[in-house]
């Protein structure tokens, strides 16, 4: 489904129980929605789950580069706006959990609970350089020049090697992006800088990250861990960055064992 709000037209899904507990879940870059496809098992009987399309990914609008940070929480809760719901748990990965913190930083009352998922709050300085190399590179040649690398962050080698159909679903998605929105997006990311606001955080958390992840590392989760005072820290062994795919049964049962207690 589609629905014009006041920021863009945005994709989305709305499935489970009308009256139950709504939670908002926000995919990484270059995916889509469907990348949480494994959690809908483990969620969609007990909750109310609304995906969406971030603004240059799949059925989203596709304005032009660069967006900001504030560009995509704001088009997260316009959504929230345009489909009446007044509060949700929020579940974001990588760039998903980056919307998350924005969310609850300016927008707190929106929130049941926050749940940030290999992602970090802060891109350090030395990060810019590889950044731009990526965003010249989508420009140059498109997607296909940096998939194979994105997918090496990713995934662990193994995952890679013996699970080729589910890695073949996120190289598609990975390459259906938009150019545009992979770039907006990105110019939006490498301006991240909330660390030190964090200790604002007061909303039951969660911060899960996989073990290996290269991307967001387990140091970047321990430090929003040790600024949001009460949060859960949750370090999924043998996963790097799409630790939701590669590890779902963990995953999943992390993630449901804490939703039933927030807010």
């Amino acid at each position: 489904m589609r629905i014009t709000t006041r920021t863009i037209t945005t994709s989305y899904e709305l499935c489970g129980p009308e009256q139950a507990p709504v939670v908002m879940l926000s995919h990484s870059l270059a995916s889509g929605m469907s990348m949480w496809d494994p959690q809908l098992v483990a969620l969609r009987s007990r909750f109310r789950i609304l995906r969406y399309d971030t603004r240059g990914h799949g059925g989203s609008d596709v304005p032009a580069a660069p967006y900001r940070l504030d560009d995509l929480v704001a088009d997260a809760v316009a959504l929230m706006d345009a489909l009446a719901i007044r509060q949700v748990h929020f579940v974001g990965l990588s760039m998903g959990g980056m919307i998350g913190q924005g969310i609850a930083l300016a927008y707190p009352e929106r929130l049941l609970s926050l749940s940030l998922c290999s992602t970090s709050a802060r891109m350090p300085p030395e990060a810019q350089p590889v950044v731009q190399e990526r965003i010249d590179a989508a420009l140059k040649e498109g997607l296909q020049a940096l998939v194979d690398g994105t997918l090496a962050r990713w995934f662990t080698p193994g995952y890679l090697r013996t699970k080729p159909p589910e890695v073949e679903r996120v190289r598609r998605q990975f390459l259906a992006t938009p150019v545009a929105g992979y770039v907006g997006c990105t110019e939006a990311i490498r301006r991240l800088d909330y660390l030190e606001q964090l200790a604002r955080i007061t909303l039951s958390t969660l911060i899960i990250v996989g073990e290996d992840d290269p991307g967001t590392p387990v140091s970047a989760s321990r430090a929003m861990h040790e600024r949001i005072a009460g949060s859960r820290l949750v370090i999924i062994p043998s996963a790097m960055h799409l630790c939701n795919i590669e590890r779902t049964e963990v995953f999943s049962s992390a993630l449901a064992g804490f939703l039933p207690g927030a807010g």
